[in-house]
């Protein structure tokens, strides 16, 4: 049985700084509403005609990562692709970066678990490089959240937290015994599904019906969100699943070098290290800078973390996200 190792790391957000000011003169918000609630002093936005989308955020992030790896495309035996935000209905982004980076023919799986979908992007390329499947599988969070929000005052609750960027990680091939992931451990709770989501167009609510439907306060091509909902419920499962990964392992939270959370809320991430009693040390945080960028935010915050120096060589990495879905999970890593 073999393990796998993260080899490379890389990330991509848009030159765009949007800055709570910025949305201010979009809406009925202001610096300091924002920072409160979310802990978000700015985003980056794609701007018309930067050349960026999704997949190519995306392959922007992986083309770093795959030199960090010390390996071209076609060393790549497959392609892990999370979004929420793909270019087109269909085909997904996996295909477009097998495209675009010149890649064999090898397989594209396109992940679709909101804030959740790098973590189970990395248990599902996990898998393969375990079973001896694969020796190398590219995995990729990307997201274009400003092609899709409500600037206006009606979503603000939405609008104000979400920001675009890519992150990318080349997971190898790696003896047992010599460090690796540890582990994975997912989850999912249906029955919230309608508390985070967006449930137009879709094919149960095609284009047609919604500009029939004309409505004026409900729109359903634009996300809701019961924030509190959220909030409540992510602060449990984050806590859980954590624990669930340590235990599984024979570790405890002391063991813990550096844990990196989904950056749903700033407010949640201090709300989960004051819980596990972590140091400021111990957790990083990027919201501030990037507000919530979905299945990018993990890699763009793991990419960070490595590159500041905040992890070494046998450290203990514990990544850990929740959102829409429910969906939640956690990956234990000793790097």
């Amino acid at each position: 049985m073999y393990t796998s190792k993260i080899t490379g790391l890389g990330y991509y957000v848009p030159e765009n700084v949007v800055t709570n000011d910025d949305l201010s003169k979009l809406m009925d918000t202001n610096d300091a509403w924002i920072q409160e609630r979310t802990g978000i002093q700015e985003r980056r936005h794609i701007k018309k005609g930067d050349g960026n989308s999704t997949s190519v955020m995306g392959v922007k992030a992986a083309t770093l990562a795959l030199e960090r790896a010390n390996l071209v495309p076609n060393d790549i035996d497959m392609i892990v692709f999370a979004t929420l935000s793909p270019d087109m209905y269909f085909p997904g982004g996996g295909v477009e970066v097998q495209e675009m980076m010149g890649m064999r023919t090898i397989p594209a799986l396109d992940v679709r678990n909101q804030c959740s979908g790098f973590v189970y992007a990395i248990s599902v390329a996990d898998q393969f490089i375990k079973t001896g499947m694969y020796k190398n599988v590219l995995v990729i969070g990307s997201e274009n959240h400003s092609g899709g929000l409500d600037f206006s005052t009606r979503g603000r609750s939405v609008s104000v937290i979400f920001g675009d960027g890519a992150g990318a990680a080349v997971l190898s091939r790696n003896e047992a015994g010599k460090g690796g992931i540890l582990s994975t451990h997912l989850h999912s709770e249906g029955k919230h599904k309608d508390e985070l989501a967006l449930k137009g167009p879709s094919t149960g609510h095609w284009v047609p019906q919604i500009i029939a439907e004309n409505p004026q306060e409900d729109i359903p091509y634009y996300p809701v969100m019961n924030g509190q909902f959220v909030f409540k419920h992510a602060i449990v499962r984050f806590s859980e699943v954590i624990e669930e990964g340590l235990q599984a392992n024979n570790l405890e939270v002391k063991d813990i070098d550096m844990f990196i959370p989904h950056q749903a809320n700033l407010r949640i991430s201090q709300f989960i290290q004051h819980k596990l009693k972590l140091t400021d040390d111990q957790v990083f945080n990027n919201i501030q800078k990037y507000g919530n960028t979905t299945a990018a935010s993990i890699p763009i915050a793991l990419t960070e973390a490595w590159e500041a120096g905040k992890i070494k060589e046998g450290d203990l990495v514990v990544l850990a996200a929740f959102g829409s879905g429910f969906t939640w999970g956690s990956v234990i890593i000793r790097w």
